[in-house]
């Protein structure tokens, strides 16, 4: 079921200028684009990524599903109800969860966070504690007893923040880059709670904003890429990674032997080259990107490994987030005209 649906939606803001240009033409008021004709759904249970450098959009984008700001033009409607004319439908539906947001009061306990907001929401007395009891139980925060917010570490506020989010019983929650401030494991623990409590056992459908192309690969369904307010392609997140490009592999051999297995390669039809030294001593890493799937990698690995060469390592490597934006830019430079 199709809970999300954005049709041609667009957003500009005013240029500043300097005095010169106010000077010289003062009733000018020239905007640039921030969100361009953007189109794209999102299912119900849904992950769904907009991966993006920063100035892409996605802020925007997200601003105006919140009903934050209005679109100039198109439509954007979250379970049947239009961001224009029924705000506060979609606010009832739908939650933003902003990083590093400043709205949590540090001085206070997260039970005293959470009985403050349920309070602004009108909810008080037992049913306020019950459901305060129940997103700290779903957010893995119930043993915080009163420890003030301030002491808290970055992956726990982020939690709070969902555990605020979720007293309202949201059907979407969007993300702004909520792994921007954490550290690699708790980035990685951070994600799966999202797929594993948020999604499969709270029921939201979740739209993350992100620049970290890992992120997307890890945890999202479907990925709309966006650059400078166009939304340049959206594919499952598997299928976008294949048409982007070449496949990109590392690999590890001893460095006895990597020359040896750089000439057999171009024999091959491929060029390996050597990134450095590996962090164990007595081998070194070398990179490949080689078109096709697994039939041809498993004949450019035999071809590395010919002639009782050791291969440690042979593992594919996703592209980083300005290759795929080339990437998916020449593809669609190349499709226009085709």
């Amino acid at each position: 079921m199709t809970l999300i649906t954005i049709e041609g939606l667009s957003k500009r803001f005013p240029v500043q200028r300097t005095w010169r240009e106010s000077v010289a033409a003062p009733f000018a008021r020239p905007t640039a684009p921030a969100v361009s004709d953007v189109s794209f759904s999102v299912d119900e249970g849904e992950i769904f990524g907009l991966l993006g450098q920063n100035g892409a959009g996605k802020t925007t984008l997200f601003k105006m599903l919140s009903t934050l700001i209005l679109p100039d033009a198109g439509d954007a409607t979250i379970a049947g109800h239009d961001v224009r004319t029924e705000p506060d439908a979609v606010r009832r539906l739908l939650a933003p969860v902003i990083a590093n947001e400043r709205t949590l009061y540090w001085r206070l306990s997260a039970h005293e966070n959470l009985r403050l907001y349920t309070s602004l929401q009108g909810v008080h007395g037992a049913a306020a504690r019950a459901e305060i009891t129940r997103v700290l139980g779903v957010t893995g925060l119930s043993d915080t007893g009163e420890k003030m917010v301030g002491l808290f570490s970055s992956g726990m506020r982020q939690r709070l923040l969902i555990a605020r989010a979720l007293l309202a019983r949201p059907r979407v929650l969007l993300l702004d880059e909520p792994t921007r401030s954490l550290d690699p494991i708790s980035a990685r623990d951070f994600r799966s709670f999202l797929r594993e409590t948020v999604v499969q056992r709270e029921g939201c459908t979740v739209l993350l904003a992100t620049h970290d192309a890992d992120e997307v690969w890890d945890l999202c369904d479907r990925v709309g890429v966006l650059e400078r307010g166009r939304l340049l392609a959206v594919d499952a997140t598997a299928a976008l990674r294949h048409r982007s490009g070449s496949d990109a592999y590392r690999v590890w051999l001893r460095a006895e032997d990597g020359e040896a297995a750089a000439a057999a390669a171009r024999v091959a039809g491929f060029e390996l080259r050597r990134r450095g030294a590996a962090p164990e001593a007595g081998w070194e890493e070398w990179s490949c990107a080689i078109d096709g799937g697994a039939e041809v990698a498993a004949r450019a690995l035999a071809a590395i490994g010919a002639d009782g060469r050791a291969v440690a390592r042979f593992e594919r490597a996703a592209p980083s987030l300005a290759d795929l934006i080339e990437r998916v830019l020449i593809a669609a430079k190349a499709g226009a005209h085709a």
